[in-house]
Formats: structure tokens, C-alpha cells, sequence
């Protein structure tokens, strides 16, 4: 009886939208910096350098998530909602930070038109989500969120197929041993992202049915 009549803690969505917005913001270096790739592997660094301040921040907002949902007795969502939506969202910035600093481990000095094409697709992905995730608090929005999710995972459909066309190509062509290697792990690094990103579709299809 007494949870019902206390004021529910609305902050998280606050938080979720910040984060997101370290999300998309990240995915727009990313795709800089794969296209900077063919001009100057230096400006390509120095994005990789961005972006991993970018994540930094973005952690920040899954630190203060967690706490504040260790301190808040009405939660505006079920709890493991909550601390799986954040966590899920930190996958997607975690593994977009991965991806460019292959470009420093492996010192590349150049990208594929696959590389720069996953991350076409990783940018509108994380737009895709930031959207969903924009409209989250209020569940009259059910329907938006549930296009946005839909419009995520035919994303992640064409990352896979980016992917399986990407490595029929590296295996048919590529010469240089180690040269195959390092484009199929970012290959696979940025296919990553997309997975990531449609987890969060998932979970935000899971909550708006619970919820709505």
C-alpha cells in the first residue's frame, strides 16, 4: 500500500537518454573515423582517441544508474528492467569503443567499403535505438518504439549479410595472411555493435509489452 502512494523515481529516463545520446554520438565517430581511414590513418586515431572518451562518459551514466536504482524505492520500470536496459546499452558503445581501437592494435591504414558500410549501419542503428529509448517514458508511445525495434533488427539483418558477403570476398581474394585476419576481426567487431543493438530492441519489445 505505501509503495503506491510515493512519487516513482522518473530520473532514469533522464539517464537513458543521455546515454543514448554518448551512443549516437559515438557511432558518428565511428563511421568518421573508417572513412578518415583512406585519407589519414592520423585523423583516424585521433577519432579513436574521441571515442574512447565517449565511452568514458557514457560509463559515467551507467555508474549513476546503477546507484541511483540501489537508492529508489518506486521504480518507473521493474528493477531488472532497468539495470538489463543500461547494461544492454553500455554493450552497444563498449563494443563500438572496441571497434575502433582495432584500428590502433592492428594499425590499419585503410578501410573496405564493407568497413565503412557496417558502420553506415551501426549509425542508424543507434539512432534507431536512441529514438525508441527517447520515447520510453511515456507507454502511449508503444507503438513508435515498437517500429523503431522493428526497424533495429532489419539492421541487424543487413550487418549479417554485410558480414557473410565481407568474409566470402576476404577468403576468395586476400592474399596477405595477416592482413585477412585483422579485416575479419573488425569485420566481426563491427557486426558486434549491430547484435548489441538489436539486444536492446529485444528488451525494449520485452518492457513496452509488460508495461503498456
Amino acid at each position: 500500500m505505501l509503495k503506491h502512494l510515493m512519487p516513482r523515481e522518473d530520473r532514469f529516463f533522464a539517464l537513458f537518454n543521455a546515454h543514448v545520446r554518448h551512443t549516437v554520438e559515438g557511432s558518428e565517430k565511428l563511421l568518421a573515423l573508417m572513412q578518415a581511414l583512406n585519407r589519414s590513418p592520423d585523423e583516424a586515431r585521433k577519432l579513436a582517441d574521441e571515442i574512447d572518451t565517449i565511452e568514458h562518459r557514457a560509463d559515467e551514466i551507467t555508474h549513476q544508474t546503477v546507484a541511483l536504482l540501489h537508492s529508489t524505492f518506486i521504480t518507473p520500470l521493474d528493477r531488472d528492467e532497468i539495470h538489463q536496459l543500461i547494461s544492454r546499452l553500455d554493450d552497444v558503445i563498449d563494443t563500438i569503443q572496441a571497434a575502433s581501437q582495432m584500428v590502433s592494435t592492428y594499425d590499419l591504414r585503410s578501410a573496405t567499403p564493407e568497413a565503412i558500410r557496417f558502420a553506415e549501419i551501426i549509425r542508424a542503428s543507434a539512432e534507431r535505438v536512441a529514438q525508441a529509448v527517447n520515447l520510453l517514458s511515456d507507454m502511449d508511445n508503444a507503438k513508435k518504439i515498437m517500429a523503431a525495434t522493428r526497424d533495429i533488427g532489419t539492421l541487424e539483418g543487413e550487418a549479417d549479410e554485410v558480414l557473410r558477403t565481407a568474409l566470402s570476398r576476404l577468403f576468395r581474394e586476400e592474399t596477405d595472411v595477416r592482413n585477412l585476419i585483422k579485416l575479419k576481426d573488425m569485420y566481426e567487431a563491427l557486426e558486434t555493435v549491430t547484435d548489441h543493438c538489436d539486444d536492446v530492441g529485444n528488451l525494449l519489445e520485452a518492457i513496452i509489452l509488460e508495461n503498456s
